[in-house]
């Protein structure tokens, strides 16, 4: 009796240690030689495009009006994008100067974007009966963009997901509870079929973890979940099948152990004015992804696009903060991309020719963005991105360097008269209009 309670008692204990050495991450050499490519990269595509396209009223349809999943499985036989072109749209990425692409693979409602063996709900059973993935990847790969995979942790459609305790999908008509943890092999599963037929993945986006949360806002306590996500498992099986493959997760909340970036919804790094990104920044790569319109799905009545000027904030203020831009299109149903996000995209290609060299490869400033604009910095060269209009003149106090060898604007070389005098620099008023909505001034300093 007495050793079968101390074998009782070993084994228990090397189970906690073994649970405890599992909290535990250090990312590999690969890993961290994509966080640096990542962290250079500053500006990527997110594609948030599938059956829920079809409708016309963004990637949240089903939940938004109840339909249950016999209703909205029809949409399946309607999906048919003879318009798609994989090389027209990662084309499009590499001419926005756009590093690299997020791909929707599976959204909230459960549809599977590829060929998949472990769902019946997938590309393969529509009309068009094409791998969407797998022709993404393959472009992607030809053309020097690198992919990251978005996929959904949630799901409106499986009953083995644990949706009697989520915070939503609660009208799609599921009434069978099934096994939790036939869910979770279930997306092992779809990961390894993404992770192992598509060539390198650089990255996995998680979305999702905050169904299963108890509340969401500033109130909310991290970790506070209503079920065991088993995240560590699904980590760990990624960065297994390819270690470079970052992994990052939308749960608005501290990141956990095993991830390798941290994404900030529809604000920059440390700011909410969206209510989302409450969490504070993290010493991991940044990220904030952010709409082209009010909608990440295809929307037919969302014409609130945001103008030049908006989006080049958007960049600037994250690389301001040393994080990325991964800026959304929502593709309509017939594979087409709105002219409007393609004019957009091509617009800000031609700045970045222009105005690139203080976006990429550069590191946040010493002061954190202000409401005249941005500092980001390369080397020996200081940017200042001046985006407000009649911000009259800028002060940098305690500005940490000693000598400025030169100040020019970025885009026509021609001088600018700055004064630092008692650790405080004076950069003269700018003129910033609609067309040139940031005047760069770069400092080359000593």
């Amino acid at each position: 009796m007495k050793k079968a309670i101390f074998i009782l008692f070993i084994g228990l204990l090397c189970s906690h240690f073994s649970f405890a050495q599992s909290s535990v991450y250090t990312p590999g050499a690969q890993n961290l030689k994509t966080r640096e490519w990542f962290t250079n990269a500053k500006f990527g595509m997110f594609i948030h495009w599938g059956l829920f396209s079809i409708p016309g009223s963004g990637e949240w349809v089903m939940n938004e009006r109840n339909i249950t999943v016999k209703n909205y499985s029809r949409l399946q036989n309607f999906f048919n994008p003879i318009d798609f072109n994989a090389h027209e749209w990662v084309s499009l990425a590499k001419a926005s100067g756009m590093k690299y692409i997020t791909l929707i693979t599976r959204h909230h409602d459960g549809f599977s974007m590829w060929d998949t063996k472990y769902s019946e709900f997938n590309i393969m059973n529509t009309p068009y009966k094409k791998d969407i993935v797998k022709m993404i990847a393959d472009e992607c790969h030809k053309q020097g963009i690198k992919l990251f995979l978005y996929y959904s942790l949630l799901d409106w459609r499986r009953t083995d997901y644990s949706y009697w305790t989520g915070r939503t999908g609660q009208g799609t008509g599921r009434t069978e509870r099934g096994n939790w943890n036939d869910y979770i092999q279930f997306m092992k599963n779809q990961l390894t079929e993404l992770l192992t037929n598509y060539g390198t993945i650089d990255g996995i986006w998680f979305d999702g973890y905050w169904d299963q949360m108890a509340s969401e806002s500033k109130d909310r306590k991290d970790n506070d979940v209503r079920i065991d996500w088993h995240t560590r498992e699904l980590y760990d099986l990624i960065h297994t099948l390819q270690p470079q493959c970052m992994v990052g997760n939308n749960h608005h909340m501290t990141p956990l152990p095993g991830e390798d970036f941290q994404m900030f919804e529809q604000d920059v790094p440390g700011e909410n004015t969206s209510g989302l990104s409450f969490q504070k920044i993290s010493d991991l790569p940044l990220e904030t992804c952010a709409t082209l319109n009010n909608s990440w799905g295809f929307n037919l009545t969302d014409s609130a696009y945001k103008t030049p000027a908006q989006i080049v904030k958007l960049l600037v203020a994250s690389a301001g903060n040393g994080g990325n831009l991964l800026l959304n299109i929502g593709p309509m149903p017939n594979g087409q991309i709105q002219p409007e996000f393609i004019d957009q995209l091509n617009w800000m290609g031609k700045w970045l020719k222009t105005y690139g060299e203080s976006v990429y490869g550069t590191k946040g400033g010493y002061i954190k963005p202000q409401k005249w604009g941005s500092l980001t910095q390369s080397d020996n060269k200081v940017y200042v991105h001046i985006l407000q209009k009649d911000a009259g003149t800028i002060q940098l106090e305690k500005f940490p360097y000693k000598k400025i060898t030169k100040a020019y604007l970025l885009k026509n070389k021609v001088p600018v008269q700055t004064v630092l005098k008692n650790g405080t620099l004076e950069i003269p008023q700018q003129t910033v209009t609609a067309e040139d909505p940031d005047q760069v001034v770069v400092l080359e300093v000593a």
